[in-house]
């Protein structure tokens, strides 16, 4: 592919957090999440480029639009893969929170790999610490090791986990190293990109989330140098069964980055609805508002932070 489409991608990624942020405090993820996807969804048709999501909103009839195999795009060349999340942190928004995040990454065709809609067991590093993960050891392990690598000690770590039930026994383990830890309400997505940022205080990402946002971090973190490694954590039979049926044969398989993000050309933009670990969120004024994202492709190695100022009397009303 010849054109950046990462920088025809940020318009996306923008018109859905601009729509998705008037939502912000009001107690409606619903309606975040709709906003966010009709924006997205208008916005990509005026996007020159023949596109096929991979990972959308969901499956053809679970969803009115973004489901997976939807197209997208004038169908023009190039033909692409889109993997997406219109609005990641319905709740986050709904109640005022941080770290809600519009994303797309745009690759050739077969880069994305292909899984069921559960969750994942991941662990995400920044450039420092590529190659030093081992998700078959423990944190513990793991985090000796992140620190050789970063030249530091393990106390200087800050690893970010997902405030949930499941993580109880992580969490025991990583404070008995000395590693401070910065508990997640919602969001993982954004700190697992902020791992590749200094001075985001994100150095680790850790525990079980949405598979869909491990590939869509894997997608930026080729860009960016850094690493992840995952393994699918189904929530019941009907998962794993799911997961069979798509030809998974080892439920505990460690996916390395390069199994779940594969290609040559990868390209990823994002854009803050709230303030997180690495973008600010929307800032609305007076006939208009700010949005802040970042835009990276991984031929070029070019990583892009792009503040917009957005005149609601010149441009579409999202």
């Amino acid at each position: 592919m010849e054109r950046n489409l990462a920088l025809e991608a940020v318009r996306v990624t923008e018109a859905a957090a601009l729509s998705s942020a008037r939502w912000m405090g009001l107690g409606n993820e619903k309606a975040a999440d709709q906003a966010a996807v009709d924006a997205m969804r208008r916005t990509f048709d005026a996007v020159d480029f023949d596109g096929t999501v991979v990972i959308g909103k969901g499956e053809r009839g679970e969803t009115p639009m973004l489901y997976i195999g939807e197209k997208l795009g004038t169908g023009n060349p190039p033909e692409v893969n889109v993997a997406l999340d219109p609005l990641e942190g319905t709740n986050i928004v709904a109640e005022g929170r941080a770290n809600a995040i519009a994303a797309v990454a745009i690759a050739e065709k077969d880069t994305f790999v292909r899984l069921p809609n559960t969750y994942m067991e991941k662990i995400a590093v920044g450039p420092k610490a590529a190659k030093a993960i081992d998700l078959k050891k423990g944190p513990e392990e793991n985090l000796h090791r992140i620190a050789e690598a970063m030249r530091c000690h393990v106390e200087d770590l800050t690893v970010a986990i997902l405030d949930r039930p499941r993580h109880a026994e992580l969490i025991q383990k990583v404070r008995g190293t000395g590693a401070r830890i910065k508990l997640l309400q919602d969001g993982d997505l954004q700190a697992a990109i902020a791992t590749a940022f200094e001075g985001t205080e994100v150095d680790v990402l850790m525990g079980i989330g949405g598979v869909y946002q491990g590939i869509l971090g894997a997608a930026a973190l080729r860009c960016l140098g850094g690493d992840m490694q995952a393994r699918l954590r189904p929530r019941d039979g009907e998962e794993v069964d799911r997961a069979l049926k798509m030809g998974i044969r080892d439920i505990d398989q460690v996916y390395k980055l390069l199994d779940l993000i594969r290609g040559k050309d990868v390209m990823f933009a994002a854009t803050g609805v709230t303030d997180g670990d690495l973008l600010r969120g929307v800032r609305f004024f007076g006939g208009g508002a700010r949005t802040y994202s970042v835009v990276m492709r991984l031929r070029s190695g070019t990583i892009r932070f792009i503040e917009a100022s957005h005149h609601f009397d010149r441009a579409p009303l999202y």
